[in-house]
């Protein structure tokens, strides 16, 4: 299975200012979601679709195997990087790199949107054992904000029809198919705050935006870095707020 050519280009060549720019995921939402999914030692979670490990590195903790799939040379390369311990493989959600019922739980962060969602979800099924769940945790813009607001402005023309979860379309594959059923969400507010450098790394590294061309790029990053430069004007950090959200459904 290929990887979604927006996503193989941008996200190879945005790898580094992933890594620099986006968020984490606040403590509380990390907390719930290896409780529900019943991390622990003796146990082996498969982080999917996993770029440079912003979640991986943070189910590390819970005393779990941690394994991480990414089809990205450049985002798994930061990945090993940054999480050593880790076994990170190379493989996608519809094709993965390990046998049936292999692990206790999966999970999937800032991804799902790219996956074809009904042979990812048959994918999951497949290497779950008997009793093991499925979660995802998103970070969503609060885009009413006057910074995201004007970030939007922005990048918004070149997003055309880039895969993305706000519309809730991710949930389809995985509520209607018979092979999971929903056991809990939750959603915790979080806040970013960065540098004016952090700040264009952050935007400059959305996949729609990476992909451009050289001369569109460097005009986005341009106007980012103005947008920076004025909204932080005195040296004060730019400060951005999220939504988190997490969910997670057992195996049928």
């Amino acid at each position: 299975m290929t990887v979604h050519d927006e996503a193989a280009r941008g996200f190879q060549r945005g790898a580094a200012a992933y890594e620099r720019g986006r968020p984490g995921y606040p403590r509380d939402a990390v907390r719930w979601l290896s409780t529900e999914l019943g991390l622990e030692p003796g146990l082996t979670v498969l982080d999917v679709g996993a770029g440079t490990g912003k979640l991986t590195r943070e189910l590390v903790p819970s005393g779990a195997t941690v394994v991480a799939v990414e089809p990205v040379p450049a985002m798994r390369a930061v990945l090993e990087r940054v999480a050593p311990g880790v076994r990170a493989l190379d493989g996608t959600a519809e094709a993965l790199p390990l046998g049936d019922g292999t692990v206790d739980a999966v999970a999937v962060a800032q991804a799902f949107h790219w996956f074809d969602g009904p042979k990812a979800v048959a994918e999951f099924h497949r290497v779950l054992r008997p009793d093991g769940r499925f979660g995802l945790i998103w970070n969503r813009r609060l885009v009413d904000e006057p910074l995201h607001r004007a970030v939007r402005e922005i990048i918004e023309p070149y997003h055309r029809d880039s895969p993305s979860h706000h519309r809730g379309e991710w949930r389809r594959p995985v509520e209607d198919g018979g092979r999971f059923v929903a056991a809990g969400e939750i959603e915790v507010p979080s806040e970013q705050a960065l540098d004016a450098d952090a700040f264009v790394d952050r935007f400059s590294s959305i996949s729609f935006i990476a992909a451009l061309p050289d001369p569109e790029r460097a005009s986005v990053v341009e106007r980012l870095r103005a947008l920076a430069g004025a909204a932080g004007a005195g040296g004060q950090p730019l400060r951005l707020g999220y939504t988190t959200e997490a969910y997670v459904y057992r195996r049928a």
